[in-house]
């Protein structure tokens, strides 16, 4: 057999390492492309300029290009026969991607438990990103419920790994030179630094994207995400393409720059997760929290932990009813850390 049906929860065996096909070379182009399908334009990111004159060599691509392209790496041996994708933890960025480099990625399976019903489990991975000099640019874990293709086969003895509730400040790792004493807040949109910010304080982005067909497809191939579910309407009993959820992070984060201006560089994922599906024709809104804020070694430069909710609609800052149950339009729900100017 010549083709890659995918891997089914059977084929997965705790501890085994996972070398993913095919390094991706990163140019300018995953740029202009990634700033064209979401609303981004934090400065680090958009500016040599800019960036440079915090300490920085150039502008860096954006944080979330470096999660796409590693996670369209994992696809075809992790999620092709997924039913969902769960959540995130422990994730950190280790070292910016600059355009030139390329990227690869490896995953170890560190946890299976088999569903209930015996037709589907859950299989937990770290994966790592890894640049062309073997330098690791980014650590995360992330589960999957993933088909049996042969409900018959045994169970494995069930592993749930332990993991933490949120990266620890002191193993956040800031980009080697960054300085923002000499950072230019007009150049950068906003006048609020970290110290305007205040734990429990939550605030409305105001604007909305609504999601197109075209534009996830498009989004879903340039990462190079092989899941059937995006691109293929038969997969699904509806009809519809699912949404990638990384598309709705994109663009619950761009959102976020009306009010967080400053948010500058994403750091770590402390957890993640994709709360209710969505289709195109959604618009998606986004709302965030202030969950933590903590000092780094770095001259003038604060970490501010962020809840970051992306919904189709309904009240801002509320999340979910009274059963606990996540409200049926809220799409996202993701706890990161990210830097800012003191």
């Amino acid at each position: 057999m010549k083709t890659n049906p995918g891997r089914f929860f059977e084929d997965y065996r705790l501890g085994e390492v996972i070398s993913h096909a095919v390094p991706r070379t990163v140019s300018g182009g995953e740029r202009a492309l990634y700033h064209a399908l979401y609303p981004a334009r934090h400065a680090v990111y958009s500016s040599d300029q800019f960036a440079q004159s915090c300490g920085l060599p150039a502008a860096p691509l954006d944080d979330l290009v470096a999660f796409h392209t590693v996670f369209g790496k994992t696809v075809p041996d992790i999620s092709l026969n997924a039913i969902a994708n769960l959540g995130y933890a422990e994730g950190r960025w280790l070292y910016p991607v600059y355009p030139g480099d390329t990227l690869r990625a490896q995953s170890t399976v560190i946890g299976l438990k088999e569903n209930s019903s015996g037709t589907s489990g859950v299989v937990y991975v770290r994966t790592r990103g890894f640049n062309q000099d073997d330098v690791a640019v980014l650590d995360y874990v992330r589960w999957v419920m993933v088909r049996k293709g042969r409900p018959e086969a045994p169970a494995p003895a069930p592993v749930v790994p332990k993991l933490a509730s949120v990266v620890a400040p002191g193993d956040l790792v800031v980009p080697k030179g960054l300085d923002f004493t000499r950072y230019d807040f007009a150049q950068a949109g906003e006048r609020h630094r970290w110290g305007d910010y205040a734990v429990g304080e939550r605030i409305d982005h105001v604007d909305g994207v609504t999601v197109e067909e075209a534009e996830h497809m498009l989004a879903t191939r340039l990462w190079q995400n092989t899941a059937r579910v995006h691109f293929d309407a038969t997969v699904r009993e509806d009809g519809k393409r699912l949404i990638y959820g990384g598309h709705i992070i994109s663009v619950a984060r761009a959102l976020s720059f009306n009010g967080l201006a400053n948010a500058q560089m994403i750091v770590a994922l402390n957890a993640g997760v994709h709360a209710n599906p969505c289709f195109a024709g959604d618009t998606v809104r986004a709302w965030s929290e202030v969950l933590d804020r903590a000092e780094t070694a770095a001259p003038g430069v604060g970490a501010v932990r962020l809840r970051l909710v992306a919904t189709r609609g309904g009240d801002p800052f509320v999340l979910r009813d009274t059963q606990g149950k996540y409200l049926p339009e809220v799409l996202l729900d993701l706890d990161y850390w990210a830097l800012m100017p003191l």
